[in-house]
């Protein structure tokens, strides 16, 4: 029991720290990809519109 409480000690804070930061570089990633596909769909739409001016 004592070893248990030893490892908890030992181990919790930098799990605890290690999934903090995994949800917030998750969220950040998700913000990314959903930048990128409306940086590519913006790309898109330019392509399109040069075209049509050519």
């Amino acid at each position: 029991m004592v070893d248990l409480l030893n490892l908890v000690g030992n181990f919790g804070f930098p799990i605890a720290l290690s999934a903090y930061l995994l949800v917030r570089i998750e969220r950040r990633l998700t913000e990314l990809s959903t930048s990128i596909t409306e940086l590519a769909k913006a790309i898109a739409v330019l392509e399109v519109r040069g075209r049509e001016k050519v």
